[in-house]
Order: C-alpha cells, then sequence, then structure tokens
C-alpha cells in the first residue's frame, strides 16, 4: 500500500520579532511642552499628596528673583503667602538652574543653585527634589 499522503505544505519563514518603538521619554517633549503639561500637574499632586492645600503654579519667562536676569521658572505659591520660584537659565531642563523662596510677607534675598550635580534631568527628579526642598521649609502637610 502506498501512502499517498501529499507532503505537508512549508511552513512560512519565521516572522521577524516586531520592533518595539519605545515611546519618548517626557524629557525629550519640547521645554515649552514639558514645563507647563508635564512638570507643573506632577509637582501639584505630589505637593498634594502631603495632604495640604494646593499650591498655586504657573510657568513664565521674566527676571529671575535677587538678580533679574532672563529666565524661565516655575512660580508657586502655598498657602500662608509662601512662594518659591525654580528658575532656568535657559529653555532646557538641563540648564543651570536655581531655586528661590520666601516666606510670608518678604521678597526673596537668596538664590540656591539646584540639582547642579546631575547629568541628566528627568521629570521624577526635578519634582521629587523640589517637593524636598519645600518639605524641608516645613511648608507641606502637617509640618
Amino acid at each position: 500500500m502506498s501512502d499517498s499522503a501529499s507532503p505537508a505544505p512549508a511552513s512560512p519563514a519565521p516572522a521577524s520579532p516586531a520592533v518595539k518603538v519605545k515611546p519618548p521619554a517626557p524629557e525629550d517633549e519640547p521645554f515649552a511642552t514639558f514645563v507647563p503639561e508635564l512638570l507643573l500637574p506632577a509637582l501639584a499632586k505630589e505637593i498634594q499628596s502631603y495632604g495640604g492645600p494646593a499650591a498655586e503654579l504657573s510657568f513664565e519667562q521674566g527676571p529671575m528673583p535677587v538678580v533679574g536676569s532672563d529666565c524661565w521658572m516655575l512660580k508657586g505659591s502655598l498657602p500662608g503667602e509662601r512662594r518659591f520660584w525654580l528658575c532656568f537659565t535657559s529653555d532646557n531642563i538641563n540648564s543651570a538652574k536655581t531655586v528661590a523662596i520666601a516666606e510670608s510677607g518678604s521678597e526673596p534675598s537668596l538664590l540656591e543653585s539646584f540639582l547642579i550635580d546631575e547629568k541628566k534631568m528627568s521629570l521624577a527628579l526635578l519634582v521629587s527634589r523640589l517637593v524636598q526642598r519645600l518639605n524641608g521649609q516645613k511648608w507641606l502637610g502637617p509640618n
């Protein structure tokens, strides 16, 4: 008896593995998008996680507190007329940054270097260190 079964069809060549396209990191967004659309909401959420009232946050270009040179800045205010500024010397999150703070009824009198030893900025790093600085002032939550 002859085997009349036809040979099995050739199996297709294995498909090459799909190249996974990694979405761009938040930090790859243009500065003018990154700060207002990503940094401000993330910072607001983190500040509120301490249980205190929401911060009023804005993003603008103007004179840097204390020295008056032009910069991009994230401006914030908390209840009790407490104010803070995160200043960028250029429109790049990796540019030199400073922080200024002012208690109620006073103007900022000191600029502090901010994240000067970091090689690459990230959204998480900017948020966590700024919140850490504000919490160090005992401005957040039930301090």
